[in-house]
């Protein structure tokens, strides 16, 4: 329970570091904007013409009778716009890190400079083209892990009661496990902490993730949240890697806190 509420802790301080820096936040803003122009798109093209592609999909229950033929296609319906969602939440940081990798690597540094004892923070020697191919590769293989989950628990769904009660809950924390590896990814990359490491980091510390990340994944829910997140989650994120690397981390004079979070 300590480690959750230090996750969550996490999350707060990111949001209040990027409150604190106005035109860092600005300039944040942006990457996010984009992201959820293309991704509204696509859900609205999907509530448009989702029926039609179900029912595309589904030639074979075109003799079914009335209401079997219109319950059948009505839940595939609800159920991919349902994955789509779920899609868009597991994939927006990732795409939108993308998008706005090099301010949210100047972002994660100055977050580095401000909370080191000494004023300093790591720095990648990479190229910006070496680090935009890192980060696509390892957000393709995220990807990829988070889909199996997502079919998983897709059919755990199926289960009577447990389905429609204990596998969302499972649904949010998974969300929010893979969504602390996307946003932590910029700060551990520059670390030179490569993917399978940084997975075995946050599962050392699941509770702390799940402090951190599940919140967020709630968040992220509700429309245009996430792009006003999206600079504190990056400076939170980048306070949590401090903590999962024991690295000290002190916010200011009169708030100090250590490497644990407390």
């Amino acid at each position: 329970m300590r480690d959750l509420g230090a996750g969550f802790s996490y999350l707060l301080k990111g949001q209040r570091w990027a409150a604190r820096h106005g035109k860092q936040y600005g300039f944040g803003l942006l990457p996010g904007l984009i992201t959820l122009v293309l991704y509204a798109a696509a859900l609205v093209a999907l509530a448009l013409w989702g029926e039609d592609f179900v029912a595309w999909a589904t030639s074979f229950a075109d003799d079914w009778s009335s209401p079997w033929l219109g319950l059948f296609r009505g839940f595939l319906t609800a159920v991919l716009f349902a994955l789509a969602l779920l899609l868009a939440v597991l994939t927006f940081t990732a795409v939108t890190l993308l998008i706005g990798q090099p301010f949210y690597e100047a972002l994660s540094e100055s977050v580095d400079r401000d909370v080191s004892p000494d004023g300093t923070a790591p720095v990648s020697d990479l190229p910006l083209y070496k680090e935009l191919w890192i980060s696509a590769r390892d957000s393709l293989r995220i990807l990829v892990r988070a889909a199996v989950w997502g079919v998983l628990l897709f059919a755990l769904g199926f289960i009577p009661v447990a389905g429609q009660t204990v596998v969302p809950v499972i649904g949010f924390f998974v969300t929010g496990f893979f969504l602390t590896e996307e946003l932590t990814s910029v700060a551990l990359q520059r670390r030179g902490v490569e993917l399978r490491d940084r997975l075995a980091l946050l599962r050392s510390r699941k509770t702390l993730i799940w402090g951190f990340g599940t919140p967020l994944a709630l968040a992220f829910l509700v429309p245009f949240v996430a792009v006003f997140l999206m600079p504190g989650a990056v400076a939170g994120a980048t306070l949590l890697a401090r903590d999962l690397r024991d690295e000290e981390i002190v916010l200011d004079a009169e708030d100090p806190i250590s490497a644990s979070g407390v």
